[in-house]
């Protein structure tokens, strides 16, 4: 079977969906692996390591006959259009902002997996991209807040004075939160960090953070997500918040519900009272955002209520690629971990009986199987109108 990986498209993407290794990986199970040409380049793979590994470079794609398309970012609509009937396709989709493309997907009777939505079972845990990506983004979170921020992270103490830690707060405490914990306890922040699960006050504490309680525990969903809360209970859950995002100097947030628009964590108005110079960096910026006028890819500057100046919200856009090559290098893997499950004697057949595979399917034969994604694309319900003559009353 013909596995194909492309080049990605979209604008400041570099990371591959195959490095030379999971190439030689695939190929020892049967598949015919082929690469695009410089489609591994800025993650650091030159073509030649590609055939050295058994795979064949081409120039052109011949997308109506592959049976296998392993991809990063989402596909274009126009794309997944062309793609035969029962091809397979392997990637991040973002279903929930990508509807344009799923429906594309269900149209044209493509199997796809998105891999954001592999269930977290331990022997799924070589497959999950999302852990994998959420590493790099929360460790690239930190770096950009840091970046920009007018002050130290760690606490000086010099001849010409005490120069005190920044107090960061970190919203989500899955791995991109932890790694973003991780990190600016290394840099010397003081770190505080906030999660809806029960569970996550002793991952929080592990990693040196204060763990914030709010009493407004959340019952874990499927796949060991937190469900989303109800609307009153997001409301109080931001009141409760307000004084804690107002104390920090560096916000960090991280929740994320896959395949549903993010959380709105922090309003506007939060965001204005924290002080001059504070930074907030939201890696759910494309999926929405956890944060009030957050422009995934752009600065915004909020003017502080608390004294002349801003605050910064940055909207990370594709994290993970600004550090491509560890980057690919564990996505690769996840892509590769994935397509082999799915590989018996150089053939790609899924088993819709195995719960990963079930779980990380978002199409199949015409029909969308993820059932959050498959509301949304659904037409809106009409109540028929009664054909009966109006009273006098109604009239």
């Amino acid at each position: 079977m013909r596995v194909v990986i492309a080049r990605e498209r979209r604008a400041g993407e570099r990371r591959v969906a195959a490095t030379p290794e999971t190439v030689a990986q695939l190929a020892a199970l049967g598949l015919k692996m082929f690469i695009e040409t410089g489609a591994g380049v800025q993650a650091g793979h030159a073509d030649s390591a590609y055939v050295k590994a058994g795979a064949t470079v081409v120039t052109q794609l011949a997308v109506g006959d592959l049976d296998v398309f392993c991809h990063v970012r989402p596909l274009a609509p126009g794309l997944a259009a062309r793609l035969r009937r029962g091809a397979i396709t392997i990637g991040l989709a973002s279903p929930a902002t990508e509807l344009a493309t799923v429906n594309a997907l269900a149209t044209a009777g493509v199997t796809s997996f998105a891999l954001e939505l592999v269930p977290r079972l331990s022997r799924a845990q070589a497959m999950d991209a999302l852990t994998s990506q959420s590493l790099v983004a929360g460790y690239r979170a930190v770096l950009e807040a840091a970046i920009r921020f007018p002050r130290f992270f760690p606490l000086y103490m010099t001849a010409a004075g005490t120069i005190p830690p920044a107090r960061a707060l970190v919203l989500g405490a899955g791995v991109a939160g932890l790694q973003a914990i991780g990190t600016a306890k290394r840099l010397g922040a003081r770190v505080s960090a906030y999660d809806v699960r029960p569970a996550s006050a002793d991952e929080v504490a592990s990693m040196g953070a204060t763990f914030v309680n709010l009493d407004l525990d959340a019952i874990e969903g499927a796949g060991g997500y937190a469900r989303e809360l109800s609307q009153d209970r997001a409301v109080r859950q931001r009141e409760l918040l307000a004084p804690f995002v107002a104390a920090a100097d560096v916000l960090i947030t991280t929740a994320a519900i896959p395949g549903r628009p993010a959380p709105l964590l922090v309003t506007e108005e939060m965001v204005a009272r924290m002080r001059p110079g504070s930074i907030v960096v939201d890696l759910a910026a494309e999926s929405g955002g956890n944060v009030a006028g957050v422009i995934a890819g752009n600065d915004v500057l909020v003017p502080s209520t608390e004294g002349d100046g801003n605050v910064t919200l940055v909207g990370m856009k594709d994290a993970a690629s600004a550090l491509p090559t560890d980057a690919s290098r564990l996505y690769a893997k996840n892509v590769a971990n994935f397509l082999a499950l799915m590989t018996q004697d150089g053939t790609v057949t899924p088993d819709f009986d195995d719960e990963v595979i079930s779980g990380a399917c978002l199409t199949h034969e015409g029909v969308v199987r993820h059932a959050p994604t498959a509301a949304l694309l659904a037409p809106p319900v009409v109540e028929p109108q009664s054909s009966a003559p109006a009273t006098e009353g109604e009239r």
